[in-house]
């Protein structure tokens, strides 16, 4: 498929998540992020765009975001971790217990990220995401649409298919605001303290929480998941019930 091809086909994809809808992008303003938010915003699509602020973000996230809202006039709706929860858990654990272990990196994960995510997935029927196949591990056979199962909602991967050169290629063609931490090799951007540069040859989310042996790098949003059946994504849709608790 020729990159003409692609944008025109993630188009689509979105216009189906669109129509789909109520409709929300997930966006932690990475270069796949700043993309679907050029894309949604040159098409004039009726899809909401939420970000999480775990607390912990790089400064230069808040720049694009502000660029990004400032280009396009793009809403955002920024999601919080609940204070009490989260103070109980530092005051217990400390401030960067995510090092300590993996079961207090998920929980800390599960406290600034899931559960505020499940609040901004309240009342949608079609999210967004900007994963991508390239991406490795187990996003290597990620389908375009699928359904999660967790909670009970159309997942839509309009860049399923694309590139690392593709989405590069775009944002500069386009002239699209990127992160300056993605011209200091990173690749994948998350909190300041879970994400780092990474080096020629070593897979593209090595760089998050890099100092855990595990191959499989997620934070828990992205749970459990299966394709979406074509009568599955065409049927008209019902409400999901969120789940919210960690």
């Amino acid at each position: 498929m020729s990159p003409s091809d692609k944008i025109d086909h993630a188009v689509t994809i979105l216009k189906a998540a669109e129509a789909h809808g109520p409709a929300v992008h997930t966006n932690s303003f990475g270069a796949e992020g700043v993309v679907l938010s050029h894309l949604i915003s040159r098409h004039a699509l009726e899809i909401e765009t939420a970000s999480l602020d775990t607390g912990r973000l790089p400064e230069p996230t808040f720049a694009v975001a502000e660029a990004l809202r400032q280009r396009y006039g793009l809403r955002i709706d920024w999601y919080f971790p609940d204070p009490q929860v989260l103070g109980d858990f530092t005051q217990e654990h400390g401030v960067n217990a995510f090092y300590n272990s993996v079961e207090l990196r998920l929980a800390c994960c599960g406290i600034r990220k899931v559960e505020p995510l499940g609040r901004a997935l309240v009342g949608k029927l079609a999210w967004i995401t900007g994963r991508r196949r390239q991406q490795g591990h187990d996003r290597a056979v990620l389908p375009e649409r699928e359904w999660d199962e967790q909670r009970g909602i159309l997942k839509f991967n309009p860049l399923a298919e694309w590139t690392h050169d593709d989405v590069w290629a775009f944002i500069r063609i386009n002239e699209i605001p990127y992160s300056s931490l993605h011209d200091e090799g990173y690749p994948s951007i998350g909190c300041a303290p879970c994400s780092r540069a990474i080096s020629v040859g070593e897979e593209p989310r090595a760089g998050r929480w890099w100092w855990e042996h595990d191959d499989v790098r997620e934070c828990g949003l992205h749970g459990p998941a299966r394709p979406a059946a074509e009568d599955e994504a065409l049927a008209t849709p019902t409400p999901p019930i969120p789940d919210v608790g960690l």
